[in-house]
Parts: structure tokens; sequence; C-alpha cells
């Protein structure tokens, strides 16, 4: 049976798998800034408070202001007062209140208020970064134009709302965001990205002696398993590393509750894979710190573990997939199925409900090969949909297993529920993947300069950093 996942909206296949708006426009809104890194955390000074006892008494009040006295009129210091100031321009509480709202969405859930508090200061964190980028490319006569940020929203209104950008407004003002707190973030992106390719990307060079010996160590490591992590490092003091730990746990409920880990990984990790999600991308484990080799070893795919000590800091994985260096896996199978499906009346008593799964089961048990799915589908109402683009990994993981079992003409056991409807899957086709050659030099040369452009971007961003003029409020 599958749960709620499974509901209206973009389809994979013939099966819907589409999760609620807020995690998806999430995993949007943290794309947007893929070059935006998280920066190292503020450092907070505390004020002295005690006064010594034999203080002198303090002089008299020389306007005669009296002790007692109530402001008058509404105080708004969230809209009126900036909370930072970085160079000259103003990042207000309104501008933290709407990009919040924006991870607050992706938590599917209201946020404890100490969590409300460290989501804060990273947006916080992140906005002076955005706007430190967007000063340097002005400095440079980068301009990016209204047009411009204009189509890139348009883009991300297609992709989530079909092609209804009012439909987004919409949605981000329903949640507490606006869309300009949405068009500032883009803004941010493609003045970073126009940045790193005038000033940084010309000067990356890769031999392509060193992309031969890359394709070597993978031809020696054929065969063996490697491991799709994504992370959340917290980097971590003897002095911190108790409140990083209680850090880390309180990050994980909010995972096992729904919490985008995209969403958790762009606003909280301070590792260099903030910028995508957390995506640490296929890794063997013997290039992970041997404490996150052992714990993703005995990892299965969706599975979520952390927080885990490693030298530095703590991690938080999850790990999204595994599979065999340079070898067919067979989860890419091709397949061509049949979706026999049928669905519930209002207020249909459990006994009508389990007579009819009964007879849906015993029509689907008749069937002889996918030409004879609609006859039998007719004898239930049952309806058939049919997709012959479908890969195994595509399905839930529930199902993922059985359709490997399957031989052509052969159905799933049926799943579902009184809500979503009760269905088969039926197998009518499958090309099996062929081995694979591993990536081509071309690629290998695009993500090894990508690596070293990043190295830079962040040791340029830390420049900007340091140099930069940043009051707060």
């Amino acid at each position: 049976m599958l749960d709620g996942n499974m509901t209206a909206g973009r389809k994979t296949g013939m099966i819907v798998f589409t999760t609620a708006l807020p995690t998806v426009f999430a995993r949007t809104a943290t794309a947007l800034a893929a070059f935006s890194l998280a920066a190292s955390p503020i450092a907070i000074a505390a004020q002295e408070a005690a006064q010594d006892a034999d203080q002198p008494a303090a002089a008299p009040n020389p306007l005669g202001i009296p002790d007692n006295f109530s402001l008058l009129g509404e105080s708004n210091p969230n809209v009126r007062k900036a909370t930072a100031v970085v160079n000259g321009s103003v990042i207000t509480g309104t501008d933290i209140d709407h990009r919040t709202a924006l991870v607050v969405a992706s938590a599917q859930g209201e946020l404890a208020e100490e969590e409300m508090v460290r989501v804060r200061m990273q947006v916080l964190r992140n906005l002076i970064d955005e706007t430190l980028q967007v000063q340097e490319a002005a400095a440079q006569e980068i301009n990016i134009t209204a047009d411009e940020v204009n189509q890139r929203y348009a883009q991300l209104a297609a992709q989530n709302f079909g092609n209804q950008p009012d439909a987004m407004d919409a949605y981000l003002l329903s949640i507490g965001s606006s869309p300009a707190s949405l068009k500032r973030q883009i803004q941010g992106e493609l003045a970073w990205q126009r940045l790193l390719r005038r000033n940084i990307a010309p000067f990356i060079n890769v031999s392509e002696e060193e992309v031969n010996d890359l394709i070597k160590r993978l031809e020696e490591s054929r065969g063996t398993e490697e491991y799709h992590i994504m992370e959340i490092y917290l980097p971590a003091t003897a002095e911190t590393r108790q409140a990083v730990i209680q850090n880390g746990q309180q990050i994980m409920e909010q995972l096992r509750g729904g919490a985008s880990f995209l969403a958790y990984a762009r606003q909280f990790s301070e590792s260099s894979t903030a910028a995508t999600g957390g995506d640490l991308g296929f890794v063997r484990l013997e290039t992970l710190p041997a404490e996150m080799a052992t714990a993703a070893q005995t990892m299965q795919p969706g599975q979520l573990t952390g927080p885990v000590e490693i030298p530095g800091g703590f991690v938080i994985i999850y790990l999204r997939d595994k599979r065999a260096v340079l070898t067919a896996d067979p989860r890419d199978a091709l397949l061509s199925l049949k979706q026999i499906s049928i669905s519930f009346e209002e207020g249909i008593s459990q006994e009508e409900a389990t007579s009819k799964v009964e007879a849906f089961a015993g029509a689907v048990g008749s069937i002889r090969g996918c030409g004879d799915a609609e006859r039998a589908a007719q004898t239930v109402g049952a309806e058939v949909v049919t997709n012959d683009q479908i890969r195994v990994r595509d399905l839930p993981e529930q199902l993922q297993g059985s359709m490997l079992e399957l031989q052509v003409g052969q159905a799933t056991q049926p799943f579902g529920s009184l809500q979503e409807g009760v269905r088969v899957l039926l197998l009518c086709g499958r090309d099996d993947p062929q081995a694979a050659d591993g990536p081509s030099f071309d690629v290998l040369m695009s993500r090894m300069e990508e690596e070293r452009i990043q190295k830079r971007a962040r040791r340029y961003l830390r420049d900007l950093r340091n140099d930069a003029y940043i009051e707060y409020n």
C-alpha cells in the first residue's frame, strides 16, 4: 500500500508521486542559489551587565523625563529597522521573514522557537552573501536586468505551477513570503554565475593526464559499490560540541518529520555541498572520513542517520542510492507497463470494498497477456493506463523489488487504499540496461573543472566577506 505521497499533481509514468506543494517549491527555491555558499557562523559577543555596587548614583535627568511613560504609536521594527547593513545596503526583518517562510514551508509544519531562531540566523547569513555577490557584480559593471530575473521567475512558475506566474505569486504570499523575495534570490544567483564565468572559469585548467588518471582509477574500481550520499555538515569545537550535537538532533527530528533535506542542507550545512542541497553525488567509501564511511556502509537507500562525529564536527547522512561502479544497474531497466485500477465510491463499507477488491483480483488473474488487459478490466469497471517509458528506479521503492522479479505478462499484487483506489501493474516488456561504460572524457573534465571553480568561488566569497563593512542591529 502506498502512503500519502500519492497525491494529485505531476505524474511519473502512470502513478502520481508528487509531494505537497511546499516541498516541491522548497526544492526549487534551494536550487536557485546554486552558487551561493553557506557562511561561517556569526560570532555574537555578550555584553557585561553587572555593575559595581559602589558605582556613583546617576546624574539628575536633565530633560525632566518621567521614570514611567508609554510609547505612543505602533512600533514595527521588522519593517522599519534594518537587521543588517552590508556596505550600505539594508537587509530588513521583512527580508528575513519572507525568505524564512520558504524554509518553513519545506518543513511541512511549524518549527519550534529555537529552530526558528537558527533558521533566521542562517537566512540572514545567506542574504548577506547574496548582497555581497550582487554588489561585486555591480562594481564590475555586470548588470542583471529585471527582464532576466522575470524570465527565470517565469521558468520556475512553469515548472511548479503550469505556466501560471499568478499562481506562484499567490502561493508565495500564502506562506508569508513574496515574489520580490524570490526574485532577489534569483538576482543573486545570476550575478554570482556571471562573476564566476568572468573572474574564475577562464583561469581553471585540467590536464588530459589528470582526466586519464581518473578514468584509470574508475576502471580499477569496476564492480565495487559507490554510494549517492547527501550530507549536512555541522562543524564543532571542544567548546561547542554539545550544542552542535543538540542542533544536529533537532535537525534530524525535523527531517524525520518530513522536512526537505535539500532545504535544510542549504540553510544549515557548512560544507561546500550546501550550494547543491548537500548532494555529494556518487562516491566510493574510501574517499570519505572513516566514521562517515562506516555509517554509510550499513545504510540502505532512503535511510537517514546522524549526527555522526567526524574530524572537525558532525554530519547528517542521507543515502539516496547505491550502485556498482561501471556495471549495469537492474533498476535502470526500461519497462512497458499497464496500470489497471479501480476506485471506491465515497462511504463504501469495508465489506463492499473487500468484495470489490476480490473481484478485481480475480479479473487480473484471468489476464492472458497484455493484449487481454482491457477485456479483463471491463468486467469489473477498471481503468487501464499504458506507459512504455518508465524505469524501475522511478517506481516507489516498495514496488521496485517485485517488478524486477516479474516475467513479461505477469502483474504485481493489488496495492492501494480506499482513498487512493486499488491498482496493479502489468509488465508488458522490459529493456535491460547495458553495462555502463562510465562517464566520457569530456564529462569527467567538466566535473573536475567545476570542482575547482567551486573551490575558488568559496575563497572569492570569503574574501568578499572579509572586505565588507557589515553592521548588525
